[in-house]
């Protein structure tokens, strides 16, 4: 469904992604295991259209990502929830979440019915609609980065980093809406450092060093590799 073949991307004269290949077929949800810098957030940023590769091909389905603007690209069915959340702190949650559906602006039934799934799936979030997004818990505000790109009616959801300064018990909650999302039909790609809590929800795993794609297999595989276990799970 979703395909990377060979994408490279360059910071000047710094080669960020070095001929990466990775894909997400229909229904997968599918992690992206790395420290910080290793590529996973240059990896989104280029499917998303907001980078351009140097080389290679990004496909999902029929569409030729690579030669598609980021709005096309969200239109087409591929949605982009980045790591830091960037929320409009000083607007309301429901505003939030509103401009998440920006692309599907005439269509204000199914932007309802969209509505009442992400309420569904974050109940608190429908308690606090009204209030500022900025004076949410990082856990709440969380779910409103998430629920803002459900809002886009993604067919691929990709997760940057969701449980990044969460609370146990957060990333826990995060982890099992996400894990729902991906059972209703939604393809997912799952960058994370947490690989234990990524591994147990996921299908299939990579794991990308220094721009480059070093490891790919089933998730008790990677849990199983003890390097992929010092460096990312502690044991």
């Amino acid at each position: 469904m979703l395909s990377l073949e060979d994408v490279t991307l360059d910071y000047g004269r710094f080669r960020a992604l070095d001929r990466v290949s990775l894909r997400a077929g229909e229904g997968e949800l599918v992690v992206l295991l790395g420290a910080n810098g290793a590529g996973k957030n240059s990896i989104f940023l280029t499917i998303s259209g907001l980078h351009r590769a140097a080389g290679g091909s990004i496909r999902f389905g029929k569409f030729d990502l690579l030669s598609m603007k980021t709005a096309q690209i969200v239109r087409s069915g591929v949605v982009h929830c980045p790591e830091g959340r960037k929320l409009f702190p000083g607007m309301s949650v429901l505003k939030n979440l509103t401009l998440g559906a920006y692309v599907h602006r005439g269509d204000d039934t199914g932007n309802r019915q969209r509505l009442e799934e992400v309420f569904a799936l974050f109940p608190i979030l429908d308690a606090k609609k009204d209030d500022p997004a900025g004076s949410l818990s990082g856990g709440q505000q969380q779910m409103v980065a998430v629920g803002r790109a459900i809002m886009g009616r993604p067919k691929v959801l990709l997760l940057d980093e969701p449980s990044l300064g969460l609370a146990p018990l957060v990333v826990k909650q995060v982890f099992e809406v996400i894990a729902r999302v991906n059972a209703g039909g939604t393809t997912v790609v799952l960058a994370e450092q947490n690989a234990f809590a990524a591994l147990r929800i996921a299908h299939r795993a990579y794991v990308i060093e220094s721009g480059r794609m070093v490891m790919e297999g089933a998730p008790e595989t990677l849990l199983g590799n003890d390097a992929v276990r010092k460096a990312y799970i502690g044991a």
